[in-house]
């Protein structure tokens, strides 16, 4: 432990937060105003679900240090490293030693667009209801009327105000909102993106703030809604002017696997970290501290080596292993005849000879 971690460092979450809000770059200073009324959660299922996988990670001094470096600099960390070495469950490491809530996940597709990504507007839903007001209207339509007030469309001269309901932050929307303390995003798989979706991401990174022309062509009227979250659908934060400006910059973590390179500029705007397949004992760490077992001992001393032997010709995945001493943990391929087939099904190579 180093004196100047805040993440894996001395003192209780808020002390380390108090202690990374004293540093902060004058060039990554921000200016957006909290809602007093917007809590994110701190408890519940998606929280909890935080907590599990965060917990079973096990960093190496390299990777606090590029993770406590992003911290202070209050940049994105772009984690590189092959499938299944724990990219992604480093986010949410962060989010529970820190204690930011549960995290908030982009998965990337190659169809993403930094809209996705910002909020969702359900145009299609608004229309339809708009047609429920419209067709209510006439004398006749008893049976529309009812169903109009069932949806909640709200009288003609609400309709302005209504959009706002058909609106709601994604995960970097809502990591953007202007909060006492940072929220985790995890944009999961970036190279699988479009090309330009780096470049695209790169204001909204700088400027940290983004706005909903929607709203904002409805300002001069209704210049204050409030709209649901990636948290929840409800209408629950406030948004003024169609404008979100965060207060302090999210905890971002960029994963790839390596699928295709990144442009220069928008490089030198992360902390780049590359994760290695874990050694022998680092991979007893995460078996004792996920399963809470001895790795010393069998059946998890003979499969780490079969692991590592195996991993020599082919890549596997650290879950892998721990599926392996899972199920012998759990009384299956318990006769020696079976350890081959425990091998090929529980850790069959991810490349090289998938026959062994």
């Amino acid at each position: 432990m180093k004196d100047w971690w805040i993440y894996q460092g001395s003192g209780t979450p808020a002390q380390r937060l108090e202690r990374l809000g004293a540093g902060l770059p004058p060039w990554r200073r921000f200016t957006g105003t909290p809602d007093p009324d917007y809590r994110p959660p701190r408890s519940g299922t998606a929280w909890e679900e935080t907590r599990q996988r965060g917990l079973g990670y096990v960093p190496d001094d390299a990777e606090t240090d590029a993770v406590n470096t992003a911290l202070y600099l209050r940049r994105p960390l772009l984690v590189t490293g092959k499938p299944g070495v724990g990219k992604s469950t480093l986010a949410y490491s962060i989010a529970t030693d820190l204690g930011l809530g549960p995290v908030l996940r982009w998965p990337i597709t190659s169809r993403s667009t930094v809209r996705d990504g910002l909020y969702r507007y359900d145009a299609i839903g608004r229309l339809h209801d708009a047609n429920l007001r419209h067709l209510a209207a006439e004398p006749r339509n008893r049976s529309v009327r009812r169903a109009a007030r069932s949806r909640k469309t709200g009288p003609a001269s609400s309709r302005t105000a209504s959009i706002a309901s058909y609106l709601r932050l994604g995960p970097l929307g809502t990591a953007l909102l202007p909060q006492e303390q940072p929220r985790v995003l995890l944009v999961d798989e970036l190279d699988k993106g479009d090309v330009d979706l780096p470049g695209d991401l790169l204001t909204i990174f700088e400027e940290g703030a983004f706005e909903i022309p929607e709203l904002a062509r409805a300002a001069a009227h209704h210049p204050q809604v409030r709209i649901g979250t990636q948290d929840s659908p409800v209408p629950h934060v406030r948004v003024e002017r169609g404008e979100v400006q965060c207060s302090v910059f999210p905890v971002i973590v960029l994963t790839s696997n390596g699928e295709r390179d990144f442009p220069p500029p928008f490089l030198r705007r992360c902390i780049q970290l590359r994760i290695e397949p874990p050694a022998r004992g680092k991979l007893e760490q995460i078996v004792r501290q996920r399963l809470g077992v001895s790795p010393t001992e069998e059946p998890c001393r003979d499969l780490i080596q079969e692991f590592l032997d195996r991993r020599a010709d082919g890549d596997l995945a650290t879950d892998q292993l721990l599926n392996a001493i899972q199920l012998r943990l759990s009384g299956a391929w318990s006769d020696p005849a079976d350890r081959a087939g425990l091998l090929a099904t529980a850790l069959q190579q991810l490349t090289g000879d998938y026959r062994r």
